[in-house]
């Protein structure tokens, strides 16, 4: 019996444990300025690997006090100031090319096209589809598929 409640505990704290890093993975933040510095490490004395333009989605990887460890859209890994983030949606064009469509349907009217690499804001998620806007331009639909972000 003793046995048996000790495998349970250690069985309960390796699921909690295997979960948490998953959590915290799964973390997306957008950036909050016109530009900001992807750093190699987690502080100002590392280096300035990319400029980062408002908007731009990272997955949370990682945190060291103040600073998270991000990836994004092409797995390029940096570190990031927390209080250059925000919660607020976007994704990124992760193809040559994309239409934006009027209504979530690929036989509907093509409003725009967009290009590998354009941040859009995030409004809306359908079934496979993302209601999205350009700076603060033209509204229209672009599938899931095309894009990478939350």
């Amino acid at each position: 019996m003793l046995f048996a409640r000790y495998f349970l505990i250690v069985l309960v704290a390796g699921i909690f444990g295997l979960d948490m890093p998953q959590a915290v993975a799964q973390q997306m933040v957008s950036v909050s300025r016109e530009e900001v510095n992807l750093r190699s490490g987690a502080g100002t004395r590392y280096s300035a690997d990319w400029v980062l333009g408002r908007g731009f989605p990272l997955k949370v990887v990682g945190r060291r006090g103040d600073w998270l460890e991000v990836r994004d859209f092409e797995n390029d890994k940096g570190w990031i100031l927390r209080t250059l983030t925000s919660s607020t949606a976007y994704h990124i064009v992760k193809v040559k090319s994309a239409n934006m469509r009027s209504q979530p349907t690929t036989t509907s009217r093509i409003v725009g096209k967009f290009s590998y690499g354009d941040t859009l804001r995030t409004l809306e998620r359908r079934s496979g589809w993302v209601k999205v806007q350009r700076d603060g331009g033209l509204r229209g639909w672009v599938s899931r598929q095309l894009l990478w972000g939350w």
